[in-house]
């Protein structure tokens, strides 16, 4: 059982203040890495023509990033453990905001992308951790909506992202995409020293350091690999080699795992069906959704000439449909229960990702919005469902490595989406067309295609669940086991 200790200096007198302002406190972890994000996607034409590389090339910047996160999430469970909540929580935002300032003065693509490595060290300890304190602060029952509640604010950085990149790169500089983490990240620091609880175990187990060393080095070698593939920078004999070895490293994890006594991700928790379900079918649903904040923008400006301020806007209604939709999930998933959801709503995703394959310059204003309001809708439906299943049958002991194993798998999957799409696109549009708007169009339409088809196929994984799973969350009602 983890031990509590507010420490010297911090109001939090009762629960009931926990409760209240713990939320507000993540909210602020997840604002930060939202904004980074968001921010970044609307600006990506405009930094790579600062720094001389192609628009797809930037999806190395991206995929840095999440691929720290995933990485180093990891080990994000047992440092809480041993060094309590607090005082990790407070450093990760620490280190993100240092991260942010070193990407601000960038003078070339690589060292962009090694700022972003450490801009994903501090959020792998910065977004798991504050997930992890509200798990064991709220009971499962008031699970969905906490963490429905600190979404709403959270989703205001993507709502004011893609605008606010617009106007960065338009009237200021786009290194500002990255100055603008730092008041952010002063205001986490001050609130999480005097109002963070500190939840630490008494008693932690050794880290696992071959088992970091084997999975982390197998996961970086594999999403590099995603990365180059198709841009021709190795020949198809060095590529397959380093995807059998980076396999060979993922694979020797696993039998390390299996003859450890303590090791760095539980792989037994994959015993429980509902866990497994919703790890394993978050991981595949991001394959094919993760790429759609990398290629709408370059659909929008480099395919349909839409200035960086235009293509904000014309993300915003995504954010705009999240953030209302939350408000109504908990009833939903109390009608409809997790397994009803994630099938429909997984068939629904990969539907619209195929109809944004029609968006093209004679598609009026209107009908575009209508899509991107959709697809926030659904968008948020699909993640608060997966993430709080996560814990429906995960016993108080087993929280720390499962939400270490859900966050190192969700930001997998969103940096191999983000290869993948990069990858799909790249085989429609030749490098020597990167600027031609009509190819680029056409390119994007066939990438949108095969994302949209896998991601329906992804829903096979959900079919597993039964009808009452995970209603000790949901709270569902009127259920039929099947």
């Amino acid at each position: 059982m983890a031990k509590t200790d507010t420490g010297a200096g911090a109001p939090l007198a009762s629960a009931a203040n926990v409760k209240r302002i713990l939320p507000w406190l993540v909210a602020v972890a997840f604002f930060m890495e939202s904004l980074d994000t968001t921010i970044l996607n609307t600006a990506v034409p405009v930094v790579a023509k600062a720094l001389g590389v192609a628009p797809l090339s930037m999806k190395s910047v991206l995929a840095s990033y999440t691929l720290s996160l995933a990485v180093f999430i990891p080990i994000s469970g047992w440092m809480a453990d041993r060094f309590g909540t607090r005082r990790v929580f407070a450093s990760a935002i620490g280190v993100f905001t240092l991260g942010s300032a070193l990407c601000g003065l960038s003078s070339n693509i690589h060292l962009l992308v090694a700022c972003r490595v450490l801009q994903g060290f501090g959020g792998a300890m910065m977004v798991p951790v504050g997930r992890l304190t509200l798990v064991r602060t709220f009971a499962k029952s008031e699970l969905v909506r906490a963490m429905s509640f600190v979404a709403i604010p959270a989703l205001i950085a993507p709502m004011l992202g893609p605008l606010a990149g617009g106007l960065i790169v338009d009237y200021l500089h786009w290194r500002f995409v990255f100055y603008l983490n730092l008041p952010v990240g002063l205001v986490g620091l001050v609130l999480v020293y005097t109002h963070l609880p500190d939840y630490r175990e008494p008693n932690v187990k050794p880290l696992d350091i071959e088992g970091l060393i084997l999975f982390g080095s197998g996961v970086a070698l594999l999403s590099y690999v995603l990365e180059i593939f198709g841009d021709h920078l190795l020949s198809t004999g060095e590529v397959l080699g380093l995807l059998a070895i980076s396999l060979v490293l993922i694979a020797g994890y696993g039998l390390h795992a299996a003859h450890t006594q303590y090791p760095l991700l539980q792989l037994s928790l994959f015993r429980i069906r509902t866990f497994a379900a919703s790890v394993v079918g978050s991981f595949v649903t991001r394959l094919g959704i993760g790429g759609v904040p990398f290629l709408l923008p370059l659909l929008y400006q480099v395919g349909l000439g839409y200035t960086p301020v235009q293509s904000g806007l014309l993300i915003m209604p995504q954010a705009l449909a999240a953030m209302s939709t939350k408000i109504f999930i908990t009833q939903i998933l109390q009608r409809v229960g997790y397994r009803g959801i994630l099938v429909s709503n997984t068939i629904l995703l990969g539907v619209l990702l195929m109809v944004f394959a029609t968006i093209s310059r004679e598609t009026p204003m209107w009908l575009i919005l209508l899509q991107a309001f959709a697809y926030g809708v659904l968008t948020s439906l699909q993640y608060t469902s997966m993430n709080t299943l996560v814990y429906a049958d995960i016993k108080p002991r087993q929280a720390s490595s499962a939400s270490s194993i859900a966050g190192t798998a969700q930001q997998m999957a969103i940096s191999f989406g983000v290869a993948v799409a990069g990858l799909t696109t790249a085989f429609f549009i030749p490098m020597s067309v990167h600027t031609n708007p009509d190819e680029m169009i056409r390119g994007l339409h066939e990438a949108f295609l095969v994302l949209g088809v896998f991601t329906i196929l992804s829903t096979a994984v959900f079919y597993r669940l039964k009808s009452g799973d995970g209603r000790d969350v949901s709270q569902q009602k009127d259920v039929h086991l099947g």
